[in-house]
């Protein structure tokens, strides 16, 4: 029997999109799919992609331009972001409908907000003759409108209030609430002791993971130091930020006990080594912390958005925020560090997201192509205790 075929739509805007992705990308293929990715940005044109990936760094980098964007615009579907969806579905969905002409699918999931409205678009578009089922898959704390559009098959979630912010556009909306997708290398990270004598760093040495997301938000390198001149060791990642990562090995230069890193594959180890992961609120990025039991320290510098996912981590518990002065930056790591208890191990289920994706989808009537008990992650869907929240 011939594999179904299922398309997982990405934006490369920063590095948290690619990182749901993939796990979505592996669960898929853990239930018998055969996957393929596609990135909305790049299907915009290299010169339009371009563009939008500039546009978004600087109006974030304008924080009240873009929570103004954000709260007053995206977030009440006002004519500007019916716009702004437009600009760019307006070439998305012709160039979605050309890929599955070509390549034809029959699930599309996506994990960034243009692509969750052109695979709503899609049905009406008469150049697809076999509409496949629809998901859209959001891990922040609130959908704002361009994510939601009538004609979804199923909206998945990770919170009741991301529920509800699905509901407040469609009030019918399909929605099921999943675990945060996590990669399975954080559920199988290795011991604080084991990481630490991979890094060459003591048992009783106060470590902070000090990271600013794919795009190095924040004042790393002042803070970074700082904290090593209290005798915390300083594992800091510039992730993409090529002139962050040539402050960091000049100020590594000065202060040895700042580690600092490029973008890296390194992550779960250093979060297994570190006490404290200071970090922006992303999604992605807490839910990783959280699996390995790590406090968190969050970085208020990703406005629209990112407001919404700090108030949502420390409703969770064991985090903190702080703005991005570095003096009060500082005392605050301290005071977590101060804190923080010795990390247990990582928690269990590095297929707990696979396993309710798999219900979800079943939901809908969409099921894999192999046999449950060939599955890492059965889901019997038929059988009402085993199906995942739901909420209409």
């Amino acid at each position: 029997m011939s594999r179904p075929q299922a398309l997982v739509l990405t934006g490369s805007l920063g590095m948290g999109h690619h990182v749901v992705t993939e796990v979505v990308a592996d669960s898929l293929e853990q239930m018998g799919w055969s996957t393929g990715v596609f990135d909305c940005m790049s299907m915009l044109g290299r010169l339009s992609g371009k563009t939008g990936d500039w546009v978004f760094r600087r109006i974030t980098a304008t924080p009240t331009l873009y929570d103004g964007v954000h709260f007053s615009h995206f977030r009440t579907g006002s004519r500007l972001a019916a716009l702004v969806d437009w600009g760019a579905t307006k070439r998305l969905v012709p160039a979605l409908a050309d890929h599955l002409a070509r390549e034809p699918a029959d699930l599309l999931v996506s994990t960034f907000a243009t692509g969750a409205s052109a695979i709503a678009k899609l049905a009406s578009d008469t150049r697809v003759t076999r509409p496949p089922a629809t998901v859209a898959l959001c891990t922040d704390v609130c959908m704002h409108s361009l994510w939601v559009r009538e004609g979804t098959h199923l909206f998945l979630v990770t919170s009741e209030a991301a529920a509800a912010s699905v509901r407040r556009y469609v009030p019918r909306a399909p929605i099921a609430i999943v675990p945060a997708p996590v990669r399975p290398e954080f559920h199988r990270a290795p011991t604080q002791a084991e990481a630490r004598a991979t890094l060459g760093i003591g048992d009783e040495a106060r470590c902070a993971l000090v990271m600013g997301g794919g795009w190095g938000l924040g004042p790393l390198a002042e803070t970074a130091e700082a904290l090593a001149d209290q005798g915390v060791v300083v594992l800091v990642v510039a992730g993409h930020n090529e002139q962050l990562a040539l402050v960091l090995d000049q100020v590594a230069r000065r202060q040895p006990r700042v580690v600092p890193y490029r973008f890296t594959d390194q992550i779960p180890n250093l979060m297994a080594a570190a006490d404290l992961v200071l970090t922006t609120p992303g999604a992605t990025t807490c839910s990783e912390a959280r699996v390995m039991n790590r406090p968190l320290l969050l970085l208020d510098v990703m406005p629209g958005h990112g407001r919404d996912n700090v108030q949502h981590e420390l409703e969770l518990g064991q985090a903190d925020v702080c703005d991005a002065d570095p003096q009060r930056l500082v005392q605050c790591a301290l005071g977590a560090l101060e804190r923080s208890a010795p990390p247990g191990a990582s928690r269990p289920g590095a297929d707990r997201f696979a396993e309710e994706f798999a219900k979800a989808l079943a939901m809908i009537g969409v099921f894999p192509s192999v046999p449950d008990s060939e599955l890492r992650s059965p889901g019997a869907a038929t059988d009402p205790a085993h199906t995942p929240e739901e909420v209409n």
